[in-house]
């Protein structure tokens, strides 16, 4: 149905078939939205039962300042791994429990103390080996594998700098 506006204007008017009526009745039946509120209250809230005494919750009037940590902006320590291969599969240094670290550099592997500063070599493998491809400190913090691009996984004790075992096969 189209109406005439003041200046000219077509309007267009809500037009209401039977059809359209009756689905809009059988909606607001199956909604259950016939009442006029969703939420209604018909009894205060009791009030909240207090399990504890107020004093324990008590905070203290003035807090006592944050502490700030200091970064120093120089570098403590630097690594200085001439040999360290680039790249995201091979797992080259590790530390471990005993405060020690690991570092594969091409076929050598060195130890790091960090409460002495002393660096000790463990082992130099031949070139056949290929170079080592990751070094993992077992949770004890004395013993190391060593796996090898060869596929082969050496357990060694770093305490007596000597070979428990060479597992072959392994990648």
């Amino acid at each position: 149905m189209l109406t005439e506006g003041r200046k000219g204007k077509e309007n267009v008017a809500m037009v209401s078939s039977p059809s359209k009526d009756a689905y809009q009745k059988q909606l607001v039946e199956a909604m259950n939205m016939n009442q006029t509120r969703i939420l209604a209250f018909k009894n205060k809230p009791p009030a909240p039962v207090e399990l504890f005494p107020h004093e324990f919750f008590s905070l203290p009037q003035d807090k006592p300042a944050k502490l700030r940590r200091h970064i120093p902006q120089t570098s403590y320590r630097t690594l200085d791994a001439l040999d360290l291969v680039d790249d995201y599969y091979l797992n080259l240094l590790d530390w471990g429990s005993s405060n020690v670290l690991a570092i594969a550099l091409a076929t050598t592997v060195y130890l790091w103390d960090a409460t002495s500063g002393s660096t000790s070599e463990l082992v130099t493998f031949e070139d056949e080996s290929g170079p080592v491809t990751s070094v993992n400190w077992a949770p004890d913090g004395r013993h190391i594998a060593i796996e090898l691009d060869n596929s082969e996984v050496q357990l060694w004790d770093s305490t007596a700098n000597r070979q428990l075992r060479t597992l072959r096969g392994c990648h």
